[in-house]
C-alpha cells in the first residue's frame, strides 16, 4: 500500500482526516462520523440517513431499579473536540463529553471520550472510547454500549461473518410492511415480496448472526460496483464484558455493522453493570479496527473476505498496540503475564491426574466460580491450554485476578483457591493447579455432553415456511427461527420419554424444554420422562447434576418415580432471562444445580424421573439442558 503523510483539515462544522487511502469526515465536536472515502467512493456510510445516524456511539442505561432497562438511550456526542496527538504518520482525535453534576435533570453519569486514529499507510483506521465515572457520581445501570456503522444500502449487500455464514442480505424495505410479515419475535420477518426474489419465503434476524467473543474476530460487508470490502476486527477482546463465550450481534439488515462492547444479550439482567452512588469506575472500550479493501475484479470479490482474516491474524500479533496516546489504555511493556498448567481430578474416571486439554482458562476479577460469565465492569483475559494443560496469558493488564477456567467434557466451573497478582513486566507463575469437579459418587447415567451448550442433541430441520438458506444442513441448523414449535410437530399429544440404554441423546433428546402448542393454540407445560433400570439401590442420598446451558422465565419441577408432592426433588420458578430460545442461540447463562434424592424415593428395578418445564402460555420460555448426570451414593 501507498505511504502519504497523514493531514487534517476543519470544512465548516466538520474535521477531515485524511491519508490518501482514507478520508474520513467527523462532526465537531460531536464526534459523529459522517462519511468515509475509499476506493473511488465519496461515502461509504449511508447517505440516506441522517448524518447523526452513520457512524456513531450509543448507549442504553438506567436509573436503579428501573423497570425497563431499555428506558433510557443515549446517541452519545461530544462537547469538547481536540487533537491528541498529530504527526506525519499518526493522528489521535478526542471528541469528549464530560459529566457535570452542578447540571440538574436525568443525565447520563459518565465523562465519556471517543477517539479516532488514523496512521499513514494502513487502510482503515481504529476507534476506541474512555469511559469514566469521577468521584461523586448517582447510581445507574449501564445495560449496553456499542459503536454503529450504517453503510450504503445501495452498495452493500453481501455479509461475511465467518468462511461458512455469508450471504446476500435483503434490503432495509424488505422489512417494511407489503414486503414483510413481523412474526412472533419482532425482529424476525418473514420475505413474503422481497426486492430481490431469490430471498422469498426466508427469515431476516439479527440475532441468526450472532457470534461467540472468542470466535468473532472479524465480520462485514462487501459492496459490488466496485467491490470494497468493510470490516470491524477485534484485535482483542479483553475489553468486551462477559468473557469468551458471551455472545454479541455482528451484522444485520440495513445494512448495519456492529462493534459491541458491553450488553446482555444471551445472558440476560444479571449482566448489567450496576454502579452504586459515587463508585469510581473507568475502562477502555478497544481499540477494534475498521478495515477497508477493495478489488477491480469482481470475480475476486471473496478473496476481501479472506484478505480480512489476514489482516485480524496481523492486528492481533500487534496487541496491544504502542501507538495509543491515552496513559489509561497499557502497552506491552506495561503490562505482566501468568503461566500455570490446569488438570482434572475424578477419581471415579482416573486414578491419574487428567491433563486438561483444550480447556478455557482466564483472568477475571469475578470472585466466585462461574461469576466471569456475568462480570461486566473490568477486563478479562482468556486462553486456551495445550493438549498438555499448559497456559500462558500475556498482555494481563496488572491487577488482582481470580484465575478461572472450564474444559469441555467435565461440569462446572473452576476457581484457583486464592487470587494472583499481576505486575507491570513480570510473569506470575502459578504452576499446577488442580480442577476437582463436583462429584460424590459413581455415575448411575448420564445425558448428553457436557461443553456447555445443548449442541450435542436433537436439533430439528426448520419449519419450511420460515426457512434461513444459510443454516440448512450446517452445525448451526438451531440458527433457524421458530424452532421452539418445531417440539410440538414432533410430539403433538405425549412428550417425550427416554430410556436410558436405549435411546440416543442425539435422535431423542429435543434440544429446547419448551412448551407445547395444544388445538387451541395456546402453550401448555410440558414433562419430559427419563426411564431408567437399577440393578440394586444402595442406602443414602444419590445426586442429580443439573447443568444448564439456558433457561428464560421457566418454572421447572423434578419429579421421581410419582407426580405428588412427596415425590418432588426440585423446583425453581421463573429461572433465567437469557432469550437464547427466541434468539437461536445454542446456550446462554450457564448454571449448575444439584440435586438429592433419597433412595426411599427409588425402587430395584424400573424407575423414572419427570422433568417438567411448568410455565404455561409462554411460546418462547424454556430450559436448555447441558448436561445431566445421576450419581449413586459414594462408594
Amino acid at each position: 500500500m501507498s505511504k502519504s503523510n497523514v493531514t487534517l483539515s476543519v470544512s465548516g462544522s466538520n474535521i477531515i482526516i485524511d491519508n490518501v487511502l482514507v478520508r474520513l469526515t467527523i462532526m465537531k465536536p460531536q464526534g459523529l462520523l459522517t462519511a468515509i472515502k475509499y476506493a473511488g467512493i465519496d461515502n461509504l456510510l449511508d447517505t440516506k440517513s441522517n448524518q447523526l445516524n452513520r457512524g456513531y456511539w450509543d448507549i442504553n442505561w438506567n436509573l436503579p431499579g428501573g423497570q425497563d432497562r431499555y428506558q433510557l438511550y443515549i446517541l452519545l456526542r461530544g462537547s469538547e473536540y481536540s487533537v491528541i496527538s498529530l504527526s506525519n504518520d499518526n493522528l489521535e482525535v478526542s471528541f469528549k463529553s464530560s459529566y457535570d453534576p452542578s447540571i440538574s435533570g436525568t443525565r447520563l453519569p459518565l465523562t465519556i471520550d471517543q477517539r479516532y486514529i488514523v496512521r499513514s499507510g494502513i487502510s482503515g483506521f481504529y476507534c476506541y472510547a474512555i469511559y469514566e465515572r469521577p468521584q461523586g457520581c448517582p447510581a445507574f445501570d449501564l445495560v449496553q454500549t456499542r459503536m454503529v456503522f450504517k453503510l450504503q444500502r445501495d452498495r452493500f449487500h453481501y455479509m461475511a461473518i465467518t468462511d461458512e455464514k455469508q450471504r446476500v442480505m435483503p434490503m432495509p424495505e424488505d422489512l417494511l410492511p407489503g414486503r414483510g410479515k413481523t412474526l412472533i419475535v419482532p425482529e424476525s420477518v418473514l420475505l413474503v415480496n422481497p426486492i430481490n426474489p431469490d430471498l422469498k419465503g426466508e427469515v431476516d434476524d439479527k440475532y441468526q448472526y450472532s457470534m461467540e467473543n472468542k470466535d468473532g474476530g472479524v465480520h462485514g460487508w462487501i459492496s459490488s460496483n466496485p467491490s470494497v470490502g468493510f470490516w470491524i476486527i477485534f484485535p482483542s477482546h479483553e475489553f468486551r464484558n462477559g468473557g469468551p463465550t458471551k455472545q454479541n450481534l455482528t451484522c444485520h439488515t440495513g445494512p448495519t455493522c456492529l462493534a459491541m462492547l458491553h450488553g446482555s444479550h444471551y445472558i440476560g439482567n444479571d449482566m448489567v453493570a450496576h454502579f452504586e452512588q459515587g463508585e469510581v469506575w473507568r475502562k477502555v472500550f478497544g481499540p477494534f479496527f475498521v478495515y477497508l479493501n477493495a478489488t477491480k475484479d469482481v470475480s475476486q470479490s471473496y478473496n476481501l473476505w479472506t484478505d480480512a482474516k489476514k489482516q485480524t491474524v496481523m492486528e492481533e500479533s500487534l496487541w496491544p498496540y504502542d501507538f495509543i496516546s491515552s496513559p489509561y489504555y497499557l502497552t506491552s511493556k506495561e503490562r505482566g503475564s501468568a503461566t500455570g498448567r490446569l488438570f482434572v481430578q475424578d477419581r471415579y474416571i482416573s486414578d491419574s491426574l487428567i491433563p486438561a486439554k483444550s480447556a478455557f482458562v482466564g483472568l477475571s476479577v469475578a470472585t466466585t466460580p462461574g461469576s466471569w460469565q456475568t462480570e461486566s465492569k473490568d477486563y478479562q483475559f482468556w486462553v486456551q491450554t495445550d493438549l498438555d494443560g499448559n497456559f500462558s496469558i500475556k498482555n494481563v493488564v496488572p491487577g488482582v485476578y481470580g484465575v478461572h477456567g472450564w474444559v469441555p467434557g467435565v461440569i462446572g466451573d473452576y476457581l484457583y483457591h486464592q487470587l494472583v497478582t499481576i505486575s507491570q513486566g513480570l510473569e506470575t507463575e502459578v504452576g499446577d493447579v488442580i480442577y476437582v469437579p463436583i462429584r460424590d459418587g459413581p455415575t448411575v447415567w448420564e445425558i448428553g455432553y457436557p461443553d456447555r451448550t445443548a449442541a450435542t442433541y436433537y436439533v430439528p430441520d426448520v419449519n419450511p415456511i420460515y426457512v434461513n438458506k444459510l443454516f440448512v444442513n450446517t452445525p448451526e441448523k438451531y440458527r433457524q427461527y421458530g424452532l421452539w414449535d418445531r417440539y410440538t410437530d414432533l410430539n403433538p399429544k405425549n412428550d417425550q420419554i427416554f430410556t436410558i440404554g436405549v435411546s440416543d441423546a442425539r435422535k431423542d433428546w429435543f434440544f429446547a424444554h419448551v412448551d407445547r402448542r395444544n388445538g387451541n393454540n395456546k402453550y401448555v407445560p410440558t414433562t419430559w420422562e427419563i426411564r431408567f433400570y437399577l440393578q440394586s439401590v444402595a442406602a443414602g442420598i444419590y445426586k442429580l447434576r443439573l447443568a444448564i446451558a439456558s433457561a428464560t422465565r421457566s418454572d421447572l419441577e423434578i419429579h421421581v418415580n410419582q407426580m405428588n408432592g412427596e415425590q418432588l426433588v426440585f423446583q425453581v420458578t421463573n429461572l433465567g432471562g437469557d432469550n437464547a430460545v427466541c434468539r437461536h442461540g445454542i446456550h446462554g447463562l450457564y448454571q449448575l444445580f444439584s440435586v438429592d434424592i433419597s433412595s426411599a424415593l427409588l425402587i430395584h428395578g424400573d424407575n423414572s424421573m419427570f422433568l417438567t418445564q411448568a410455565r404455561a402460555g409462554d411460546a418462547l420460555c424454556g430450559i436448555l439442558y447441558d448436561y445431566l448426570r445421576l450419581e449413586a451414593p459414594p462408594t
